[in-house]
């Protein structure tokens, strides 16, 4: 029996940014299946802003196809446009703002979620000018999607600014890895079985892999990451997330503040990376010209003007947590572009068993693993030996145990972006980042940055298909242990 969708107040929801890609692929089609299952209140309204100069219907025709190339029904689709707008506007200039304001002064007892998907650079303009305008008054929320600064310093300045605009209670810091539905499943696995938590510490853990790999390359958006790198772009915030969700002690209770603050106690805690040790603990790699599904790719140096940069597309980690839960225990952490395949998953591996009752002839006894993944299908994977069955002696076989949520469920499994927007339209902050764990995920940060930057070193090559250099191979295999790549 499916649940009832919990209630929604009616909201206006503004998309700076609204022409976007995040906002065309993500944060439209999220809100268009919130709204089929009858979660956007009638007197809702969703407006698109951005600098190009389109009326209502020029925005909803270019919204109409993302849609339907989504598969969306014709007559809802319709529907669902009538409630989504569009304003022209500049965050730096004058014109429009007071029509805007005016705009939204119309349903002033409407929740207000102003969700800004652009560059960092604008955040502040943005949230001056809202602020100008009291648009940040009674029940505002503003939506920060990362990256918050590019080090401690200018996410401190944006912070700071956005602070003097908004309250805390009021900004929401998505990272949208949160909301998937996996990582939620991480916590009831956890904390909703008594299976898991005796278990989920040093003496029965031997350690855990994070990798999020992707096969395309930076194609548009090599201007930004060309600034950034993988380790701003995903280690800073996405990894360390889900490092934080497996590692995190047990909250009090799933209140907002209660989960957070334990996220951020696992932040304080992890050991420091930095000059002394980054070349041991650490790789960089920048991907080369090869093949990424199954067609000839140039390498991340020819997609760039300039045709030379020392930014890393790939980044892989050993990083340690330095409590009493997961004292020893490594954290294996990668991600990279131009990779064999597009994945996010989480493998908790458990230590071996202390002594074989078996015959060597039998099969190699495989450590237990618990495999969550995250893309591009959600499932969980508990691999377990168990004797191939069949006569001819006893022969072991190390086979998963397979929940995948779209089969147990017959459901497809919504977008995390559905989950989140909805959440800030109820103020639920839970599966938001508090501005200490920004913080406290740059001081980690930085010192690695500086490191890199200090030995002028160049990023190790690698070629597009494979995964990543060497190096990263060389950092787990010299602990004696694999990455995981068990797919059947």
């Amino acid at each position: 029996m499916t649940a009832s969708p919990l209630p929604v107040e009616p909201f206006d929801l503004v998309i700076f940014g609204g022409t976007g890609d995040l906002a065309v692929r993500k944060l439209l089609p999220a809100l268009y299946h919130r709204f089929v299952d009858g979660q956007i209140p009638a007197s809702s309204r969703i407006i698109g802003i951005a600098r190009e100069g389109l009326d209502d219907d020029g925005y909803r025709a270019s919204l109409r196809k993302a849609l339907q190339e989504g598969g969306g029904n014709a007559a809802k689709i319709e529907a669902f446009l009538g409630q989504v707008g569009y304003r022209s506007l500049d965050a730096r200039k004058d014109d429009g703002w007071d029509a805007f304001a005016a705009l939204i002064g119309e349903q002033p007892e409407h929740i207000r979620v102003f969700y800004l998907s652009t560059s960092p650079e604008l955040f502040v303009d943005i949230c001056n000018r809202l602020g100008s305008y009291g648009l940040n008054k009674g029940r505002a929320r503003v939506v920060l999607e990362k990256p918050i600064g590019r080090d401690l310093a200018s996410a401190n300045q944006i912070n700071d600014a956005v602070g003097h605009v908004f309250e805390e209670s009021q900004t929401f810091r998505i990272d949208h890895y949160l909301g998937k539905e996996t990582v939620q499943n991480l916590l009831a696995l956890r904390f909703g079985n008594v299976l898991f938590e005796p278990l989920w510490n040093a003496e029965h853990i031997d350690h855990v892999q994070i990798t999020v790999a992707e096969t395309l390359g930076v194609g548009q958006r090599s201007a930004y990451y060309d600034r950034a790198g993988a380790l701003r772009d995903m280690v800073q915030n996405h990894i360390l997330q889900l490092l934080c969700m497996v590692a995190m002690e047990p909250p009090s209770s799933l209140q907002p503040d209660a989960v957070r603050d334990e996220k951020l106690k696992v932040l304080r805690s992890l050991k420091p990376i930095d000059e002394s040790n980054a070349a041991q603990l650490t790789v960089r790699g920048q991907y080369r010209a090869g093949a990424a599904e199954g067609q000839s790719v140039p390498g991340y140096l020819d997609e760039l003007a300039s045709g030379k940069s020392n930014t890393e597309t790939f980044v892989a980690l050993k990083a340690e947590i330095a409590n009493w839960r997961w004292a020893g225990v490594p954290f294996y952490l990668r991600t990279g572009k131009r990779l064999p395949e597009r994945v996010s998953e989480i493998a908790v591996v458990f230590k071996a068993v202390p002594h074989s009752i078996f015959d060597p002839a039998a099969g190699v006894l495989a450590q237990n693993r618990l495999v969550l993944r995250l893309q591009p299908d959600e499932d969980i994977k508990l691999w377990l030996t168990i004797k191939h069955p069949g006569p001819g002696g006893l022969r072991l076989r190390h086979v998963p145990l397979d929940m995948s949520f779209a089969e147990a469920f017959g459901v497809q499994q919504p977008d995390a972006y559905e989950r989140l927007l909805l959440d800030v339209v109820r103020g639920n902050p839970t599966l938001f980042m508090r501005r200490d764990e920004v913080e406290a995920a740059w001081q980690w940060a930085d010192p690695i940055l500086a490191a890199w930057a200090d030995s002028g070193e160049t990023p190790r090559p690698y070629t597009s298909g494979t995964w990543g250099p060497s190096a990263a191979v060389a950092l787990i295999e010299r602990d004696g242990r694999t990455w995981n790549e068990e797919s059947e």
